[in-house]
């Protein structure tokens, strides 16, 4: 497939990155810092751009399969930046006539809130995430609302090194439901196998490990 992916540079997106190549797709990256793309920039198409910005977004978009969204906010508390690029990115998914369109967002947005485990839920979440969450609640919704070929995939917190018990995907989360760990590696395969399968098309997938 011919795959655009934003936040190519940053830490799930760089490994979304390397998995797609490694597959035999063909991936563009919409990045405002070249550089950051390291060794892999010779081996993909490289829009220097902003998110935030129509006339990049439209040109980024334009003759694309799929649409990964893997943009993080950066070391900030509160943002618009998902629900705003999302906005922008819709638009131009329309004009394009590009319908799948696959989302990175984590745990603590929508149903999964609270369902990350003690650490997370009590510590992490309401001291660091929860403003730029209350923003991934609003991209979530816009997505949902899209008419787009969707997936919305909400990993748990990131912890180093592949994990050695099986991949826990969760599409209906119940109140024991708790997920406290996966690695970049297994969101990046979580995330091609998905554009290769659909599964998980008009669903939102919380995955991880108990």
């Amino acid at each position: 497939m011919r795959l655009l992916i934003l936040g190519a540079s940053g830490r799930v997106g760089r490994h979304v990155v390397d998995e797609a190549l490694r597959r035999g797709h063909t991936v563009t990256a919409l990045v405002r810092t070249p550089a950051k793309l390291g060794d892999v920039a010779g081996r993909i198409t490289i829009i220097r751009g902003d998110a935030l910005d129509r006339g990049n977004v439209n040109a980024a978009v334009h003759g694309q399969d799929a649409i990964i969204y893997a943009l993080g906010a950066g070391n900030v508390r509160h943002t618009t930046l998902f629900s705003a690029s999302t906005r922008i990115l819709l638009e131009a998914m329309k004009l394009a006539r590009v319908r799948r369109l696959l989302c990175v967002t984590g745990v603590g947005a929508g149903d999964s809130k609270g369902h990350g485990g003690f650490f997370y839920d009590r510590i992490l979440f309401p001291l660091f995430t929860k403003g730029i969450y209350a923003d991934k609640d609003r991209q979530e919704a816009l997505i949902r609302d899209s008419g787009t070929d969707w997936t919305i995939v909400r990993p748990a917190s990131f912890r180093a090194g592949d994990q050695a018990d099986h991949l826990v995907m969760v599409t209906a989360i119940e109140p024991s439901t708790v997920l406290r760990r996966i690695s970049i590696g297994e969101v990046a395969d979580f995330v091609l196998d998905e554009l290769e399968r659909h599964r998980f098309v008009h669903q939102s997938v919380f995955i991880g490990h108990p």
